[in-house]
């Protein structure tokens, strides 16, 4: 069987283009933007479920020039015809904000592609603190997805639930909605086949400084945040996971990062799904010895050997 290939579109590290690598996609006016792609089987000789093309974005397009969204966007674009067989993209974020909302939807990641990297990322770092401690946490993302998260997470979950006797999950409270009733098919086949009965808990409203203050170390405050704290804290009202602890895999679909109770004795990997920097950043200062990984984080991983070629 074939085996899927994602094309991943990354920034080229200064230190490369010091030593020689081509610091622009073209040399001379009258040539199109090419971009350099190579398969990262042969740059790690460590083959996955699935293929990695390392596509290595230039900081200009031509001599000092910097990229429009247009141009690099034609020039990605160009990459999958080059590349046999069935193929996605993933851009990395500092990739994204070169280009232009109408530009950038063209290489959105497939749900199907994400949650194959993540099952990759879970067999690889996972699967042994599974069988350790028979835990799994779940922390939910926006309310309007739940039911893509937990079709997604029953699919990450399935071939270790044999394994897991304990299953919590948390998710952000709507008001008038009973979480059992809007998760009771996804929640009911624990059960049943399982004998599982997963643990619901809500987020717990707090308030403090932002995921990006707290990451960018302190801020100057202004005179009139000064004079109106209410509304400053009303700015950086945060969800948490409160007191339940969590241990295991930690499976996390939220784009804020949602502060999960971790004890020093426990064992736990975080995997955070969407991919959120600021997220590994806050998980370091309050956990330090817990790993993060992300798909993002993988993919790098798996091309870095390019960065130093």
């Amino acid at each position: 069987m074939e085996r899927e290939k994602i094309i991943y579109y990354y920034p080229m590290q200064e230190r490369n283009a010091k030593r020689g690598r081509a610091y622009a996609a073209k040399r001379r006016w009258f040539q199109e933007a090419e971009l350099d792609a190579q398969n990262a089987d042969e740059i790690t000789a460590k083959p996955q479920e699935f293929e990695v093309i390392g596509c290595v974005i230039p900081p200009f397009y031509y001599r000092n020039k910097v990229w429009k969204p247009q141009v690099l966007s034609e020039a990605m674009e160009r990459v999958p015809r080059r590349v046999e067989g069935m193929t996605d993209t993933w851009i990395h974020p500092q990739i994204a904000a070169m280009l232009t909302a109408e530009y950038e939807g063209r290489f959105a990641t497939r749900r199907e592609t994400i949650q194959m990297v993540t099952a990759q990322i879970v067999r690889q770092y996972a699967a042994q603190t599974i069988g350790a401690c028979g835990e799994a946490v779940v922390l939910l993302g926006a309310p309007a997805d739940t039911d893509l998260q937990m079709d997604m997470t029953r699919e990450l979950l399935l071939p270790y639930l044999p394994r897991i006797n304990r299953l919590l999950i948390f998710y952000e409270e709507i008001a008038e909605t009973d979480i059992w009733m809007e998760l009771g098919s996804h929640l009911d086949e624990y059960y049943y086949e399982y004998g599982l009965v997963p643990q619901l808990e809500p987020y717990v409203t707090s308030y403090g400084a932002g995921t990006a203050d707290i990451c960018a170390g302190p801020q100057h405050v202004t005179e009139g945040q000064a004079e109106n704290p209410v509304r400053n804290q009303e700015r950086h009202c945060i969800l948490k996971c409160g007191k339940p602890r969590c241990s295991g895999m930690i499976l996390d679909y939220s784009r804020q990062f949602r502060y999960p109770k971790i004890m020093p004795e426990s064992k736990a990997v975080y995997i955070d799904i969407v991919s959120e920097a600021e997220k590994e950043c806050l998980l370091g200062r309050k956990t330090p010895w817990i790993p993060y990984i992300s798909p993002l984080k993988y993919l790098d991983t798996i091309v870095k050997s390019g960065y130093d070629s």
